[in-house]
């Protein structure tokens, strides 16, 4: 398998994930600052041109995290990255969408990209402090359902590897105070030997 990443970005997660199953993979670096997804090379394999992009071993593509994340743990179910109980599974998938469609979609899209939402520059402190409510918001949700819990799902799952994009973008990028919950969980998951190594291989063990 291959992934394409670009550091920090929510390719990170599956970055993360695929450290936890431990099968053979490589990685290429997108540089998004030289903005090379948009070039002609990374547009042939992925002309959504975004991050995380994973060419799996029959050399098909799979974009998107949740769809990402969802096949990963299906192809290793030894690893439990998502509970074969349904009741449980629809939890981890509340979460991770929730997270990946809401807090990062809507909050940090705003925070990140203002122009996207207001062409007039005028207007991009609202569009910031507008993706800040929704973030806060979002941690405050994501706060309650780790309540008496390790994980999202009580144990280690997919939820946790989309989870822990956000709290880094949050803590370690915009400096945010992480509620309680959070915090513990963004450190208990910097702990973990998959996501230190993830953070070493993008050059970002300091930045965390």
């Amino acid at each position: 398998m291959k992934l394409y990443y670009m550091p920090g970005a929510c390719s990170i997660g599956i970055h993360v994930l695929l450290e936890e199953i431990g099968k053979p993979y490589d990685v290429y670096k997108v540089d998004g600052q030289k903005q090379e997804q948009y070039g002609p090379d990374f547009v042939k394999i992925n002309p959504k041109s975004k991050v995380p992009t994973l060419v799996r071993d029959d050399g098909s593509v799979l974009t998107e995290f949740p769809a990402i994340a969802t096949w990963l743990a299906r192809k290793n179910p030894d690893k439990a990255l998502l509970p074969a109980d349904a009741d449980a599974e629809a939890r981890v998938l509340e979460a991770m969408d929730y997270v990946v469609s809401t807090m990062h979609m809507q909050g940090f899209s705003r925070m990140f990209r203002p122009g996207n939402y207001a062409p007039s520059e005028a207007d991009h402190d609202k569009v910031k402090a507008r993706g800040k409510e929704i973030m806060e918001k979002g941690l405050a949700l994501m706060d309650k359902a780790l309540e008496g819990k390790e994980y999202v799902a009580g144990k280690f799952s997919i939820a946790d590897a989309a989870l822990f994009y956000v709290e880094f973008w949050a803590a370690a990028r915009m400096k945010m105070t992480l509620p309680k919950n959070c915090a513990a969980h963004y450190e208990r998951m910097k702990a973990r030997p998959a996501v230190k190594r993830v953070l070493e291989q993008e050059g970002l063990a300091q930045a965390a």
